[in-house]
């Protein structure tokens, strides 16, 4: 057995107060995320997505964020999914970004819902031909017997679309948008005594900001 309790770093690459931060919790995330990027974080845009059914049960994942503004998060996936599915029945959501190279994690919570059929489809047009295909291949989430039926309707897609310079967009695939009412912005901090700025969405639409303890 592999003893990983003594497993530990000490954070003190940055501090973060209230007197720091934006007043819009939209404006902090974009100034971090910049401040990733120009960091060069592996893939900064990657964040844990957790949705859970009509009955609760939770389950989560790794998804990429795909654009972002003062309306919400936008991703995309697959409607058929067990995310599509559970988001369907209970349209809440969360998110949680980790960048350990600046000691870094941000925390939404709010609503979801789908983006306009206009918006998919023009950001299903920018991608890959080959992405485009895998999302006509994949019956995501569902039991498949092995990967020769992805290889095989990969192969029939591509003789399909051979001179195609893309494929239309599946009914079933498209955009989600996170809605946020609670963004949370953790700064790593020595002795675990971490910085923790909270933005709360009140009746008024306003955003109070708030330090939580760590």
């Amino acid at each position: 057995m592999l003893d990983i309790k003594d497993l530990r770093k000490e954070y003190s690459a940055h501090a973060l107060d209230i007197s720091d931060v934006e007043k819009h919790p939209i404006m902090q995330f974009k100034k971090w995320f910049e401040e990733a990027m120009k960091a060069e974080v592996p893939e900064p845009n990657a964040f844990n997505l957790a949705t859970a059914d009509k009955n609760g049960k939770p389950s989560a994942r790794i998804v990429l964020l795909k654009s972002f503004d003062e309306n919400g998060f936008i991703f995309f996936t697959n409607y058929n999914s067990r995310k599509g599915q559970e988001i369907e029945e209970n349209p809440q959501a969360a998110m949680a970004f980790l960048w350990h190279e600046l000691q870094r994690q941000i925390r939404v919570e709010g609503s979801i819902e789908k983006i306009s059929e206009k918006e998919s489809t023009d950001y299903f047009k920018s991608r890959p031909k080959g992405s485009q295909i895998g999302a006509w291949a994949s019956p995501q989430s569902q039991v498949i017997p092995d990967r020769q039926v992805l290889k095989d309707k990969v192969s029939d897609l591509e003789q399909e679309y051979q001179d195609a310079e893309t494929l239309p967009k599946p009914a079933h695939w498209g955009g989600y948008r996170i809605i946020p009412n609670f963004i949370e912005f953790w700064q790593g901090r020595p002795s675990r005594l971490h910085d923790r700025i909270a933005y709360h969405k009140n009746q008024k639409g306003d955003w109070n900001i708030e330090r939580l303890a760590p």
